[in-house]
């Protein structure tokens, strides 16, 4: 093959800043004369806005992009997501959770000190433990419950050499328990971003995974899920972050590094380039 295949995935839910800037050409630049994909991670349909995915093809294009079509949109992929849920429920590996937010924080405030991962404090189990008849009457009652991954049963399954490959990095070594039981649906949301991702890029075929080095851990647990689901392993290449003058990560809401604003000062597309020293 030549070059490889990869993506630029962004939330319409905002206006696109310097570090999508900086992300998206360096998805395209990776590619290598393959295949440049754009996706759009639409799954939160309430934040979700036409006028921001307008926006952002209009931007990407500003930059002097090009993408293969179609844009593949999650919100018209659910079905995929049930699928891999269905998988990973053949395994035995969901179980439902009813723990609300505050119940959470609770059984963690009890227990004392209680272990952390990338995303804060770990789930503590408690719905681990339920027996398979409280979780069929509590389901059959109509409440609210999302589905967690057990770590250790999925562990027991992958074994403890997994490995993944980062292009600039080096090889890894998967620790997935890093992040505990994590949720990967819920009511509202049929996939998570760590479910719907891999997916997704089995689905596309990319083969070089770009992303920035604040999902460089995340990395460990996407393994692990591509490998439990039977997926093609692609490879996996993090870059730096673009920060503002604090060293703040950039959001969506610092509209004043927003491309779009950027461009009705003046900014051209040369002057963005130099700015993220492309």
């Amino acid at each position: 093959m030549f070059g490889h295949t990869t993506r630029f995935a962004p939330s319409p839910t905002g206006w696109l800043h310097l570090g999508h800037a900086y992300a998206a050409l360096f998805a395209a630049e990776r590619a290598e004369g393959g295949r440049f994909l754009v996706r759009l991670e639409d799954i939160d349909t309430t934040r979700s806005r036409p006028e921001y995915e307008a926006a952002l093809f209009e931007d990407l294009a500003w930059l002097g992009l090009s993408w293969d079509q179609p844009v593949r949109r999650q919100s018209e992929h659910f079905a995929d997501y049930r699928t891999g849920l269905e998988s990973l429920e053949s395994l035995g590996l969901l179980y439902p959770c009813f723990c609300t937010r505050k119940e959470i924080q609770e059984e963690i405030d009890r227990a004392g000190q209680a272990p952390h991962g990338p995303d804060g404090a770990l789930y503590p189990g408690t719905c681990r433990l339920r027996s398979a008849d409280e979780r069929a009457e509590r389901m059959a009652k109509g409440e609210a419950y999302a589905l967690r991954l057990d770590v250790a049963k999925a562990r027991s399954i992958v074994g403890q050499d997994l490995r993944w490959e980062d292009a600039a990095r080096g090889s890894f070594i998967a620790t997935p328990d890093i992040f505990g039981d994590v949720v990967l649906a819920r009511k509202d949301t049929p996939a998570s971003y760590h479910l719907a991702v891999v997916l997704d890029d089995a689905k596309q075929g990319v083969t070089r995974v770009t992303r920035g080095d604040d999902l460089l851990e995340a990395t460990h647990l996407h393994r692990m899920l591509i490998e439990l689901l039977k997926l093609p392993v692609p490879q996996w290449e993090h870059h730096r972050l673009i920060v503002d003058e604090s060293g703040r990560r950039l959001a969506k809401r610092d509209n004043a590094r927003s491309l779009r604003t950027l461009r009705e000062l003046g900014w051209t597309r040369e002057r963005v380039l130099a700015e993220l020293g492309c």
